[in-house]
């Protein structure tokens, strides 16, 4: 027979005291509270947990159904009488077999002594949760948290199978009927979310915004528009959070979208505050810009559809054609989408680093129409080793996020852009001969001018892998991170990319290097002059000036650039919202001064403080460049120096809230733009926006 212990919620206290009458006064595991109560009574206890000590609770909870189990499969070791169901065993009699619930199964009894055979229902005899059980509410959360998460249609609710496993799970849950998880929970948790992202922005010491536009869909709805705000907090710790995803229609303009964006900001007061606007120039003229992924290699958005992975084509750089194709962007629309977007977000508008940075691999690999072959080749011998070698050979070349066993089917998150297929490619060069032995694939041997051409690319882009792995970071890994990499990283990138590619040779494959210098000549060199990164970069603690090859004319850059920006304007024109400087923290009133610090004759004897007299601009700086670089990380330095640098940490707190990667709902979008598209023949969610909204806040919600 299944042990079942007895479960007490004076488990989780500490008996001090028993009196008469079973009265006990007992301490609290977790935090010492007394409780006084009867033996027989023990609500007090119960109350206490769950409500200072929600885990301890809900292990309760967990311990107590898992008794009431233990005694309902009690039977189960010696005989079971319902067609094998552990959970509800009847017992053995003469009669009529157990017979089914509403909700139970097809399962028959095979009953002894004659007795008929009966449904054995999974709900039988079942006591349901009660709505407000915290039980019941806590899976009906975990459900809806799973919705968002996987951008699921609620009408999954609805699924048969979907329910028959929540009955199998657990009998006593009613699952919430799909109107209901749509139309109060869901809007319940984005209203939630709302609300924070409003207090927390009431309060944010500086603030930029970013765009990103999701185009290509059919119907009423053509694409969305997610404005995302990044924002620093009063301790001075960097935040984002999606302040909006807007439904776009097929006959959406662009000043009908900025229009849009102006609501957005003016309901959640940052009109006016946002430093600067990441919005990429390719938005007017393309749908959603998907991931680039190496020529031949493994392409996700097809792999989920379940077609081969190796045409390398899909993503790479037909988006522009796809949306004039889907009726979305043609000629006239283009013109009138690109002025608006130019007149306004005005100067206020910057690139967006990682895309422009990823923009130039596709241009220079596109300049070099004979390694796409070479690079098909190498993904097929790959595709076939990592199907036909066993995966401990494997592991002695590929690492965990660099190996893709059992085929395209099992491709790994770490491979799902040109960064991490570019790794895996240099593993795999690197033990080729070692492969080749193991698998023996013939046709598929690369050849020793391949490996010349494809070592070239590799040795070619590794500077600008290492530039995409600084800005993304563990946002490879998990895409709901919450980690913010300022635009401080973008002019020391672009800086260390051209001096490796005039230092670089590429015999084998000459146009390549030729494109690679051309894309980052036109997208990534004018940050060089740039007087907003040139400040960024030289107010990072770990760059400063070190960077600079003429001093002089960079500091007199800075100097004018931040009496821009180091007074505030006596008003603010509500006119202007976009405007960069039109906004400034209000200023702080004096500290009130120690009566103490007046002098005397009493504390003559101690020394007197020569008098501080606030620093120009000119000496704040003079002062900050003389000190040492360290990489101490930006904001903790200027939180800890802005007392020493008043008007430097003024600007250095706006300056870093520009990020350098894309946001959360940007590979939100691209999630759905590979796998919810209609050509593909997936169903769009009814309120995808809000999912998409919810996921994009996931940690807001429920970190």
């Amino acid at each position: 027979m299944a042990s079942v212990s007895k479960v007490s919620i004076l488990d989780y206290f500490n008996i001090v005291f028993e009196g008469e009458n079973g009265k006990i006064e007992s301490n609290c595991k977790a935090c010492g509270t007394r409780i006084q109560a009867k033996r027989s009574v023990t609500s007090n206890f119960v109350t206490h947990l769950k409500r200072k000590h929600q885990a301890m609770y809900d292990d309760f909870v967990k311990r107590k159904d898992m008794k009431r189990e233990g005694y309902s499969s009690g039977s189960l070791h010696s005989f079971t009488t319902n067609g094998g169901n552990a959970r509800y065993s009847h017992p053995i009699t003469a009669g009529l077999g157990g017979g089914g619930g509403a909700a139970g199964g097809a399962g028959g009894i095979g009953a002894l002594d004659g007795g008929f055979g009966g449904g054995g229902g999974a709900g039988a005899g079942v006591t349901k949760f009660d709505r407000h059980d915290p039980r019941q509410v806590l899976i009906s959360e975990a459900i809806a948290k799973m919705i968002v998460r996987d951008l699921q249609p609620v009408s999954i609710m609805e699924n048969q199978g979907f329910r028959d496993l929540l009955q199998l799970l657990e009998p006593r849950y009613t699952p919430e009927p799909q109107h209901y998880i749509q139309s109060q929970l869901l809007p319940a948790y984005a209203y939630h979310a709302q609300l924070a992202t409003r207090q927390a922005l009431a309060s944010a010491l500086a603030l930029s915004l970013s765009l990103d536009l999701l185009r290509g869909f059919f119907g009423t709805t053509s694409g969305y528009l997610g404005v995302t705000c990044h924002f620093l907090t009063s301790d001075w710790q960097m935040r984002s959070a999606l302040l909006a995803c807007l439904p776009l229609s097929s006959s959406s303009s662009g000043s009908q979208v900025l229009s849009d964006f102006d609501e957005v900001c003016h309901s959640h007061g940052v009109s006016g505050r946002a430093f600067r606007i990441v919005a990429d120039p390719f938005l007017t003229k393309t749908s959603t810009l998907n991931p680039y992924y190496l020529p031949g290699f493994m392409d996700p958005s097809s792999l989920t559809n379940g077609q081969d992975g190796n045409s390398g084509e899909v993503g790479n750089g037909n988006d522009a054609e796809r949306g004039i194709r889907n009726g979305h962007c043609n000629g006239g629309e283009e013109g009138e989408w690109e002025y608006s977007w130019d007149q306004g977000l005005g100067v206020s508008r910057v690139d967006c680093f990682s895309h422009s940075l990823e923009q130039c691999i596709r241009e220079g690999l596109r300049s070099c129409p004979q390694l796409t072959s070479t690079l098909a080749k190498a993904a097929s011998f790959y595709n076939y080793i990592t199907s036909a070698v066993p995966a401990e050979k494997l592991s002695q070349v590929f690492d965990s996020q660099g190996l893709m066993t059992g085929g395209p089917g099992n491709i790994t998150k770490m491979a799902r852009d040109w960064a991490a297929q570019l790794k895996v490619l240099r593993r795999l060069l690197d033990s080729v001969e070692f492969l080749e032995e193991l698998s023996g694939p013939g046709e598929l041997a690369l050849s020793d001018v391949e490996r010349a051409m494809l070592r070239e690319l590799t040795d070619a882009l590794e500077p600008f892998t290492e530039a995409w792995d600084m800005v993304h970071g563990d946002r490879q890994a998990d895409t709901l991170a919450d980690r913010h990499v300022s635009i401080s990283l973008a002019l020391p990138c672009v800086l260390g990319l051209r001096k490796h590619l005039s230092e670089t040779s590429t015999p084998h494959c000459p146009s390549l290097l030729l494109g690679l210098s051309q894309a980052v000549e036109r997208l990534l060199a004018p940050i060089l002059d740039d007087p907003l990164y040139i400040i960024a970069t030289t107010l990072d603690p770990q760059f400063k000036l070190t960077w600079s090859s003429n001093l002089d004319w960079h500091k007199q850059v800075i100097l004018e650039e931040l009496s821009k920006h180091s007074t505030a304007p006596s008003t603010v024109d509500l006119n202007t919202d976009l405007h960069p400087q039109s906004h400034s923290p209000p200023a702080l009133s004096p500290s009130p001064v120690s009566s103490l610090s007046r002098p005397c004759k009493l504390f003559s004897f101690i020394k007197q403080r020569p008098m501080t007299q606030a620093k120009s601009l000119e000496q704040e700086l003079a002062i900050y460049l003389r000190e040492e670089p360290t990489d101490e990380e930006a904001l903790h330095f200027w939180q800890r120096k802005s007392i020493d640098f008043p008007l430097l940490a003024q600007v250095a707190k706006r300056a870093f809230t520009i990020p350098a990667c894309g946001t959360v709902v940007g590979n939100i979008f691209t999630t759905a733009g590979c796998c919810l598209l209609p050509e593909r023949g997936c169903v769009l969610p009814k309120n995808l926006e809000t999912l998409i909204y919810l996921k994009a806040n996931y940690r807001l919600l429920w970190s």
